[in-house]
């Protein structure tokens, strides 16, 4: 088989890893790819949002399935674009991607199926939002509408720093029309877990879940970020928590996705919070998560071309999925700055020291200039150390990390610490 992957960052690396692993495939694509990526599959050099000219090259180079990595084409209708082409495709129609696209849309699909979420309130008015603000206790969440980047929520613990994004959003329009309608909603305490599951429909495959380092700084200090690193499996959270949201969250959403008229066919990502009243419902991305990708599908077992095929053709159901029993760690090295502005062309070293260590590398914002792997965005790389269990892989994956340099390079120094023994 021939495949294109859509997208070029960190989590399409691994998509593209995992599916070089498949006998199935004969030639792998990915559109535009990267330099990491280019070490594993041939790069084209078409944006995610040129949908005319991804199917032409599909067309042309007869491409026998496309999986989609990233939100932005999936939230345009880039699935819809290519079902009309007669191409298959992996990842949900424009209409249930949604889920992701609106958080508006996300909050008002689960009050009304009754599925576990903070409490909340949408406004499109941006002093009617500031007087509700005002009203409420600390901390609170702010959150633009539309997709943006997975900086688009600010945890606010005072109502200076509320105000701040509030305005930043609906007045500053950092964030472009994302910002044109807000959710403000109930700070959940607890400890956050991902979910991400292959969905076709009403069926429901669920991964192994994993937990993400949002904020830039140990301890979850400093703004959020697109992810600092991630884990799994998670043996510090009690795996019947783990069932109850698979049965009380996402089998439901996947189910009421159907009612409304938008069943849902690719990666379903549910973003938790375990609180003191019960696993309840963060966030829904509409496609596999950034950076937990780079931790769960080295422990798939299941030939990943498999899943999308039985996806794709509406036999998820006939489909049961391996897991292996190892332990993944995913420490992300950032750029000088990162989540604000960055420099970029630093060169990077160690790579190979870091490979034969046993490390897998997955290129997030890197460039090659002059046979050199240089920087070229704010997530740089992801360093995945494996092992029999989190201590083991966590000791790997830190090693590896420490022997990549480049200039003003940071990352956490406490991924996956709240998991390990004693």
């Amino acid at each position: 088989m021939k495949i294109m992957v859509i997208g070029g960052g960190g989590r399409e690396h691994a998509i593209v890893w995992a599916l070089k692993k498949s006998e199935k495939v004969s030639k792998l694509y990915c559109a535009p790819g990267n330099s990491g990526i280019a070490q594993l599959a041939e790069c084209v050099p078409i944006p995610v949002n040129r949908f005319a000219d991804l199917i032409q090259f599909a067309r042309d180079h007869a491409i026998d399935l496309v999986f989609v990595g990233p939100d932005d084409p999936l939230a345009a209708g880039i699935v819809d674009a290519f079902e009309e082409a007669g191409i298959p495709i992996f990842g949900p129609r424009k209409n249930a991607a949604e889920i992701e696209g609106s958080k508006i849309f996300m909050k008002e699909l689960l009050r009304k199926y009754a599925i576990p979420t903070a409490a909340y309130e949408t406004f499109t008015d941006y002093e009617a939002a500031l007087s509700y603000l005002r009203s409420q206790s600390l901390p609170i969440v702010v959150k633009a509408d539309g997709l943006a980047a997975g900086k688009g929520v600010t945890v606010a613990r005072t109502l200076e720093e509320a105000e701040e994004a509030l305005r930043g959003m609906m007045v500053d329009k950092v964030f472009g029309e994302s910002g044109t309608q807000v959710v403000i909603e109930e700070f959940l305490e607890g400890q956050e877990m991902s979910i991400l599951a292959f969905v076709d429909g009403e069926t429901v495959r669920p991964m192994v879940p994993a937990q993400d380092h949002k904020p830039v700084f140990d301890n979850d200090e400093g703004p959020n970020t697109g992810g600092m690193g991630t884990y799994t499996p998670l043996p510090h959270i009690d795996p019947a928590l783990v069932q109850d949201a698979i049965d009380n969250i996402i089998v439901p959403t996947a189910k009421a996705m159907v009612s409304e008229g938008r069943p849902f066919r690719g990666v379903l990502f549910a973003g938790l919070m375990i609180t003191a009243g019960g696993v309840k419902t963060i966030e829904f991305n509409a496609r596999m998560g950034d950076p937990e990708t780079q931790v769960v599908l080295p422990r798939l077992k299941t030939d990943l071309v498999d899943i999308i095929l039985a996806a794709v053709n509406g036999r998820l159901d006939q489909l049961e999925i391996e897991w292996s029993d190892e332990a993944a760690v995913c420490v992300i090295l950032a750029s000088e700055g990162y989540p604000a502005a960055y420099p970029k062309g630093r060169v990077i070293s160690g790579l190979k020291d870091a490979e034969a260590a046993g490390a897998l590398i997955f290129h997030a914002g890197t460039s090659e200039e002059n046979g050199e792997f240089v920087t070229s965005g704010g997530r740089v790389l992801g360093v995945v150390g494996r092992g029999r269990d989190i201590d083991e892989a966590r000791a790997r994956a830190y090693e590896a990390a420490g022997m990549i340099s480049f200039e003003g390079v940071h990352y956490r120094s406490d991924i996956a610490a709240k998991a390990l023994k004693g």
